[in-house]
């Protein structure tokens, strides 16, 4: 089912034996646009400490009392390595992360063979974890493209959606799969351009993101956006408007 990461912000964490705290918000990567991780204000539990946890480590979600179970105990959230949330989180912060927590890595050439697929499923290790921390620790760090921050959905918040010949709105919220945890469309508002009208965006789509600038550029024209299936934010997402919309596109630009 798709899900908007608006909706799912202030659901509560519980862990085996008691609440840990709030959703604030949720990091992606830049490069599958997959949700690696959610953002938890734990309150006074924990003086206020923000923490990140894997989408592996939750149950299945109860969707209707608005909460994620986590199989993590509270003393081992409390114990798990202290990751300031409010400065970029690179990989040598993860690599911390994945060395305490029992988490498949979703980057190549991590601690385990393979890597965390989108669908968030375990795969099986057959090096000790010793070793493959050890192994990881003692690979050098190069600084580059190649080694990307994490994106807050919050800060990407309001970004700029400009088309091929002009701006066409900005970020107002992003649409998951709740069984993948990718990032399916941005919901862009329209604002002045397009009167009371929001459209859908897929990252398969988008030419470039300028961090600096905060803003997307997106590989089709404002009139090839105004033209696309209407999108009603109070409807559920079906396959048939999705297929509908992946159709319109495909006819129109060729996706990046």
């Amino acid at each position: 089912m798709k899900r908007k990461t608006k909706s799912l912000t202030g659901f509560t964490i519980g862990a085996t034996d008691g609440e840990v705290g709030k959703v604030k918000e949720f990091y992606f990567d830049d490069k599958t646009w997959t949700i690696r991780y959610l953002i938890v204000e734990t309150g006074n539990w924990l003086m206020g400490k923000k923490i990140l946890l894997s989408p592996e480590a939750l149950f299945k979600p109860d969707w209707d009392k608005q909460i994620f179970r986590v199989n993590l105990t509270m003393e081992q959230i409390k114990d798990s390595p202290d990751i300031d949330t409010d400065k970029p989180v690179s990989r040598q912060h993860e690599i911390e992360l994945y060395g305490y927590y029992p988490w498949t890595t979703y980057w190549g050439g991590g601690l385990w063979p393979g890597s965390m697929g989108t669908s968030g499923m375990m795969i099986e290790s057959t090096k000790p974890l010793a070793q493959a921390i050890h192994d990881e620790d003692n690979v050098p760090v190069i600084e580059n493209d190649e080694d990307p921050y994490l994106r807050s959905t919050e800060k990407v918040t309001g970004y700029y959606i400009k088309a091929t010949d002009g701006e066409i709105g900005d970020v107002e919220d992003f649409i998951i799969n709740d069984e993948t945890w990718k990032i399916e469309f941005m919901e862009v508002d329209t604002g002045d351009w397009f009167p009371g009208k929001k459209v859908l965006i897929s990252p398969k789509l988008i030419r470039k993101i300028n961090w600096e600038t905060s803003s997307v550029i997106v590989n089709a024209s404002e009139e090839q956006v105004k033209n696309s299936p209407e999108y009603v934010p109070d409807h559920e997402l079906d396959d048939a408007y999705e297929s509908n919309l992946a159709n319109y596109y495909a006819k129109l630009v060729t996706p990046y």
